[in-house]
């Protein structure tokens, strides 16, 4: 299993130069080769490959006008290479997402996909033998595949190290009603289960926006590029990444306790970018970032062998009674609670609808399940291989929820 491990380094004064250098040249090289592929195909309709343009940034380390990419690691400039040529496949593919030319004001990183070793809290990578400092809260994980360095807007250094470890995925667990939970995303509460329990949203941007309104007034005060302006514009950053940072330990810890507790967790498919058009609540779901528990909880799911099931973007989960099915068209927004007419039961709007997201994922499942039944087990005779059989049975049927 590859997992990534994130550290803070810190380089020596020397040692920034050079991260600097390895920085632009990356991003040089990136952009060159984007100029090249797009000219390329401009005039024949086909494509430059990768190992053409490793051979014209050779060619170009030899002329005196780029003799210093020669200060850099040559993995790199190929990574930076590899990274635009996997973009450009993407992009023809999909259809979705053209390679864009990387602005020097933007996230500098650069990789070392190999020769890195970690010893004595140092961080040792071609061009920087004598080893960068690093703060190791937890060691990586067996071998040690790559190294992606990275700088933030608060002029803070960070390396992530990619592993292979020896670490197992687990098979699936059984899809059962009694372990399972349904969990729908609000701004009020951040999430609400289908038991009944609640988490409070502890929105930290809204928390901090005076502040960042205050540093945002100063900068718009100074001279642009003068040395207040740089001061208050790095104070802005730290702000803003300390929010971030507040926001990911609250997200890590809530998905990675719901992974836990539950073995089938039933989540609503959100279309997040188009709610984040709505003027009144953009800053709101910004704030509350459902995407990235969604995302958490899937890949630790994953981990753990746990299931995670989606119901469809148009299920009426806020408007159904979890009871009778009754669907209530006149329900509005501003309705936190609603009276069934059909069976006069009274209901919280948020579970209600999180029971609905638990029932409607289960009638999913039941559906894809049965189109299961003919597939016959490994090995009848032997029940093990038959359990395991099940398993990938509730798994393939999983990904197929997915088309629904």
């Amino acid at each position: 299993m590859l997992k990534s491990f994130k550290y803070r380094v810190y380089p020596t004064p020397e040692q920034e130069v050079l991260l600097n250098k390895h920085f632009g040249s990356a991003r040089f090289v990136y952009n060159k080769c984007l100029e090249l592929k797009n000219e390329k195909y401009n005039l024949t309709k086909e494509s430059i490959s990768r190992f053409d343009l490793q051979v014209i940034i050779k060619e170009l380390k030899n002329t005196e006008e780029f003799s210093w990419l020669n200060e850099i690691n040559s993995q790199t400039l190929q990574s930076a290479i590899l990274n635009l040529d996997t973009a450009y496949k993407t992009f023809f593919k999909t259809k979705k997402g053209f390679p864009k030319f990387k602005k020097k004001n933007n996230r500098d990183s650069f990789s070392c996909p190999q020769n890195v070793s970690v010893y004595k809290n140092k961080i040792s990578v071609p061009k920087f033998k004598e080893g960068i400092d690093i703060v190791l809260d937890r060691k990586p994980k067996d071998l040690i595949k790559s190294a992606t360095f990275s700088k933030t807007s608060s002029l803070k250094y960070f390396v992530s190290i990619l592993c292979e470890t020896n670490e197992i995925i687990s098979l699936k667990k059984e899809i059962d009603k009694k372990s399972a939970i349904g969990i729908d995303l609000g701004i009020n509460d951040f999430i609400i289960l289908s038991n009944g329990e609640k988490v409070s949203n502890p929105r930290f941007y809204k928390k901090s926006l005076k502040k960042i309104k205050t540093l945002q007034r100063n900068i718009c005060r100074k001279i642009k590029g003068s040395n207040r302006y740089n001061k208050n514009k790095i104070q802005l950053a730290k702000a803003h990444e300390n929010i971030a940072n507040q926001r990911k330990d609250f997200l890590q810890k809530l998905s990675t306790e719901i992974v836990n507790r539950y073995d089938t967790i039933c989540l609503e498919d959100l279309n997040v970018k188009g709610m984040a058009k709505n003027k009144r609540l953009s800053q709101s779901i910004s704030d509350v970032s459902w995407s990235d528990f969604v995302r958490m909880v899937s890949y630790k799911s994953e981990w753990k062998g746990k299931n995670v099931v989606q119901i469809g973007r148009f299920d009426a989960s806020s408007k159904t009674c979890s009871v009778c099915g009754f669907k209530n068209k006149n329900l509005k927004r501003s309705d936190r609670q609603w009276i069934c007419p059909e069976c006069s039961i009274k209901h919280d709007r948020d579970i209600n609808a999180a029971i609905n997201i638990l029932n409607f994922a289960f009638k999913k499942i039941v559906l894809v399940e049965s189109q299961f039944k003919d597939v016959e087990c490994c090995s009848v005779n032997d029940r093990l291989s038959c359990d395991k059989s099940k398993k990938h049975q509730h798994s393939e049927a999983l990904k197929i929820l997915q088309t629904f």
